[in-house]
């Protein structure tokens, strides 16, 4: 992978941009309920993103997201958090890994746009299956409360 040496700049920086994601979730009136989630749990959950970045993106398979992103989603759900809320938060971490990763200004060369592209591309496919986790996550919840409402 050619964007290898971005990804490593995003992991060595993940405490830096777990701090301003932190800052927007608080700020963001979209965001109401998932306000309500413990701090502690959301940079975890964030720092894991950004530390762990080359993994995640790297993992072609998808158990991992599908556990990990299951798992958070039927965690937020039962806090209250709406999935809408859900999503919202993973778009904001793409969002703010992809404005970090175009900040960085390492797209001097031919090679360096490349690797840029690369990235982003990669970053958009991770971030679209975890999307498509969190929501499965909410429907297995979903789907197992109506059941049990049925028997």
């Amino acid at each position: 992978m050619l964007s290898s040496r971005l990804v490593h700049m995003v992991e060595e920086h993940a405490e830096e941009l777990t701090q301003g994601l932190l800052s927007s979730i608080r700020e963001n009136p979209r965001l109401e309920a998932y306000k309500s989630v413990s701090a502690d749990e959301v940079r975890r959950r964030t720092h894991e993103v950004y530390s762990h970045l080359g993994r995640w993106i790297g993992d072609r398979s998808e158990p991992a997201i599908a556990d990990s992103f299951g798992g958070w989603a039927r965690r937020r759900h039962a806090e209250g958090v709406p999935a809408s809320e859900l999503v919202h938060a993973l778009q904001m971490m793409k969002e703010h890994l992809e404005k970090y990763i175009l900040a960085s200004g390492l797209g001097s060369s031919v090679l360096e746009i490349y690797q840029e592209e690369e990235l982003h591309v990669l970053v958009d496919h991770f971030f679209d299956k975890a999307v498509y986790w969190v929501v499965r996550g909410y429907e297995d919840v979903t789907s197992a409360g109506a059941a049990a409402a049925k028997a």
